[in-house]
Formats: structure tokens, sequence, C-alpha cells
């Protein structure tokens, strides 16, 4: 079976790029179109993993191949942001999980004796601000699985996150993470044999899954960019006023994918420190500048 895990739609809410926040939304993916693309490209399972959002899993409920995530935005004890993946949740799950990620511990504690599979996702990205040393001791301790390959990640930064989790015994996901439906299933999770939800994951939880597809480019960035303007376009038409700026966005789209690449090498250097020893992340400098 085949899953894309990490998926966006609608319900993952407004562009927190600074002066859109009112403006342009996250993903304009509707849900129904997930779905069809998803099971167009081969997925046997589909679900959403919004941000912080369940909302668009009513329109999919009716589907017995469709199971509910979110991808949750969690503060961590050194006071920077995560985001986790949390997979086949329910209603009530979702209602806990709000209430706790705000305290990564506390969340974590929840997610465990639940015994949900959830993942860190787009380990080294800095799409979620900086990170702190301490950040990978916290998730070398607490979190099961690690997302190896993410669809808009460049390839050095999928690799290095696989070499992580192969390091920790983790389990190794994968999903598109896209925005748009072109990026849709490009890149997702198989677990060869298994034929139901529950199989699906098991089989993950034994080391069966295996990792598929796509990475990411600065090209695949800007255009998926330049997607999410056209779509907010035609939904709000007074946004055409922008349309002058939109010159700029393969230059903003560069600039980011660079800073990416600064982000995943300073922190792989960090940690390849001290690759060679068995408690890799607790014999290096715990002092390591935060970026």
């Amino acid at each position: 079976m085949r899953c894309d895990l990490h998926v966006h739609s609608t319900a993952s809410g407004m562009c927190d790029t600074p002066g859109l926040t009112r403006l342009c939304r996250e993903s304009y993916n509707h849900p129904a179109r997930v779905y069809e693309r998803c099971k167009h490209l081969g997925m046997s399972l589909v679900t959403l993993t919004d941000h912080d959002s369940i909302d668009a899993a009513e329109q999919l409920r009716r589907h017995p191949d469709f199971f509910l995530s979110e991808e949750v935005t969690c503060r961590m004890p050194t006071g920077t942001e995560i985001h986790l993946g949390v997979y086949n949740i329910t209603e009530h799950d979702h209602l806990e999980i709000q209430q706790r990620r705000t305290d990564f511990l506390a969340l974590v504690v929840y997610l465990t004796e639940r015994k949900l599979l959830f993942s860190v996702n787009h380990v080294f990205s800095g799409l979620t601000g900086v990170r702190h040393a301490d950040d990978f001791r916290w998730f070398a301790s607490y979190v099961p699985a690690f997302e190896t390959r993410n669809g808009q990640m460049h390839p050095e930064a999928n690799a290095r996150a696989a070499r992580l989790a192969t390091t920790l015994r983790r389990i190794a996901l994968a999903g598109s993470d896209s925005h748009t439906i072109a990026g849709l299933a490009r890149t997702f999770t198989e677990v060869p044999g298994a034929r139901s939800v529950d199989e699906f994951f098991a089989g993950l939880r034994s080391g069966s899954g295996r990792i598929q597809g796509a990475h990411g480019s600065c090209a695949k960035l800007t255009a998926d960019v330049f997607r999410i303007t056209a779509a907010m376009f035609c939904e709000n038409p007074a946004t055409l006023a922008l349309l002058p700026l939109s010159v700029f966005v393969p230059f903003a789209c560069a600039g980011h994918w660079l800073n990416e690449i600064r982000f995943f090498r300073k922190w792989s250097a960090y940690l390849g420190r001290g690759e060679a020893k068995p408690r890799m992340l607790w014999d290096i400098d715990p002092h390591f500048e935060s970026v």
C-alpha cells in the first residue's frame, strides 16, 4: 500500500508570509481534488495533514481508504517551533493535541499513551524558524519517526534526515508536502503487502516501510508559488493589484532555497562531528550556536 503522508488542503489556513496573512491561503487544494489526484497517481490510502486543522476531513470521511491526520505546530522546551506529523487520529485526539501543542513534553506523553505514530517533519529545514542544538536531543529521545523524504526539500537535506533516522533507529516516512495539486502523490511511503490502514501502520512500526518518489528543487518551489499566486488572484480578484510584484517571485524563492541550503549544511556539520560515537547527540558541543 502507498500513501502520501504529507498533504495540504484549503484547511491549512492563511499564509504566514508577512503582508499576505489576510490575502493568500497556504493551499488552494480542494479536499475532493486531493483525494482524486492521489488515487489517480496510485495511492492506496489517502490522508490530509493540514496545519493544526482537521476541518477538511468531513468531505473525505465517506471513503474507506481515508484516514485522519494533521501537521501540528509544536513549541519545544527550547522555545523553538517544529512541525510534527501525527497520523491516523480521531476528532478527540485533535482536540487534545491542540491543547498540548505549546508544550512538547505534554504532547509527546499524550501521543505515546495513545500509541499514535508521529514524526518530525522536514527535519533540516528553517521553515519554522531557528533550531536549537537541544531540539535534536529531544527528537532523539522522544520522537519515533522522521520524515526522511519531503517532496519540497533539497535532496541533500532529505539524505541527511535519512542518515539521522538510520543512526537513531527511527521509522522513516515520506510525503510530498505539496500545497498545490501538481505535486501531490509524487513523494510517498509504501508498505508492501499491507491491506488496510491498520496493517499499513503496523508495517511502518515493524520497519517494512519504503521511501519513494521525488525530492524538491528551487524550480519546483517557484512553480508552486506561482500556482498559489494564480489561485489567490482567482479567489480574490482584488489581489490582482499585487500582480506587478509577481516578478519578484523567482528571486524570493531563490533566496529561500539558498537559506535552506545554509540551514541544513550547518546542522548537518554539527551532527556530523560526533557521528562515529554511539551517543552522538549527547557527546557533541552543547553550546553550539542556534540558527
